[in-house]
């Protein structure tokens, strides 16, 4: 495969789960209305969701290093277009909780078997470069989903989003299809096989690299998580937006979650992995600490939390793409387990951080705005400590 389809691959694949999330985002207060539910409850739509996805990543994992990523690819893509099309057909919220759960283990298996692509078919630092472009179209992805999300919610009402995921899902199907071809040239046989399994699980867990990198894409993850979790309320019912005008202001964080992944990669050859996280570093840390502090002080203005959300965004496309590639970089003949391990910390990160949201919404920007604070303050952490002494391979050896 050429780097240009790689990429376009990439975006395909991973920009489902913006899709997944952020399409339906500004649907979500009409949503919770239209089922007399309240905003803990309606949050399960999103937390089910994550909490499958952390889940489906430990079994999708091994089967890719098994059976190979195009058969996986082929049977979870169709699971997830079925599992759209029940969503936007479900009757009651408990029926949108469960086919949602449904959509993020169908998910996983996309994700992971990019992610596990990448080191399929290139070293860790050309990897991270890939990857990046891969982002940079999933940042498209994600500049758009919430606008047509937006508009279709405001004029075809809370389900036409969801049939809009189901569409794109039909989309990812097709292309894999009859575009991608398998890329693991030897499927490992023992991968399934538990007491071959539960060894590479330890010798994943064990490495530096890989907790240090999966730490930085769990913290960076977590405070974008808060906001699209928290974000339709905030910017909808506490500062007034419609959801079209909310579908903007999400769409504006990702145009600097994808500039975030363009000086990536400028980063990325003038100063390595762990140089483009320290840079990115201090973006995340601005971001949160401005928003938290802007909350704090009672500033309840949309600038207030707009323009800390795009400077902690612009974090986010540097480190999501060299966190990604990062962690499984150690592991060439396990890229699958180690994708799956560094999904499920991610997931398992946003889930908690999910089940916190829902109650934690009163009527004000300040939940979203100290969350986001103390993610900002754990992935500047992690990125000019652990990152810095164990993010390159050849460090962690000699660490």
């Amino acid at each position: 495969m050429s780097p240009a389809v790689v990429a376009v691959a990439l975006a395909l694949l991973m920009g489902l789960q913006p899709v997944t999330t952020d399409l339906y985002l500004p649907a979500l207060p009409r949503l919770t209305r239209a089922f007399e539910a309240s905003t803990a409850q309606s949050q399960l739509t999103m937390s089910a969701l994550i909490l499958a996805f952390g889940m489906g990543q430990l079994f999708w994992g091994p089967v890719a290093d098994r059976f190979g990523r195009r058969p996986v690819l082929l049977l979870s893509l169709s699971l997830y277009t079925a599992a759209s099309l029940g969503a936007t057909l479900a009757p009651a919220l408990a029926w949108l909780v469960l086919w949602r759960t449904v959509q993020g283990a169908a998910l996983a298996a996309a994700v992971v078997c990019a992610r596990a692509m990448v080191r399929d078919l290139y070293e860790p630092s050309e990897g991270a470069h890939v990857m990046s472009k891969g982002m940079s179209g999933l940042g498209l992805i994600a500049i758009a989903s919430p606008m047509l999300g937006g508009t279709l919610a405001a004029t075809l009402g809370w389900r036409a989003p969801l049939g809009a995921v189901a569409a794109i899902g039909a989309i990812a199907l097709l292309f894999v299809a009859r575009q991608l071809p398998e890329s693991l040239a030897h499927r490992n046989p023992q991968a399934l096989r538990l007491k071959p399994l539960a060894a590479a699980v330890r010798e994943v867990l064990g490495h530096r690299t890989f907790r240090a990198w999966s730490a930085l894409v769990a913290c960076t993850y977590g405070g974008l998580f808060a906001i699209l979790a928290l974000s339709s309320f905030v910017y909808i019912e506490v500062l007034g937006l419609t959801p079209g005008q909310y579908g903007v202001a999400l769409a504006s964080g990702s145009v600097a979650y994808l500039l975030g992944t363009f000086f990536c990669r400028r980063w990325l050859l003038r100063h390595g992995l762990d140089g483009a996280v320290r840079r990115g570093a201090g973006f995340s840390l601005a971001g949160g600490l401005s928003m938290a502090g802007l909350a704090l002080a009672g500033v309840q203005e949309v600038w207030a939390v707009l323009l800390p959300q795009w400077l902690y965004a612009f974090g986010h496309g540097i480190h999501q793409p060299c966190g990604q590639a990062g962690a499984v970089g150690p592991f060439p003949r396990m890229a699958g387990v180690a994708s799956a391990l560094n999904g499920f910390v991610l997931a398992t990160t946003a889930f908690v951080v999910g089940l916190w949201v829902g109650h934690a919404m009163n009527g004000t920007t300040r939940p979203l705005g100290l969350v986001l604070g103390v993610f900002g303050i754990a992935t500047a952490t992690v990125g000019w400590t652990l990152v810095q002494r164990h993010g390159v391979p050849a460090r962690a050896r000699t660490a």
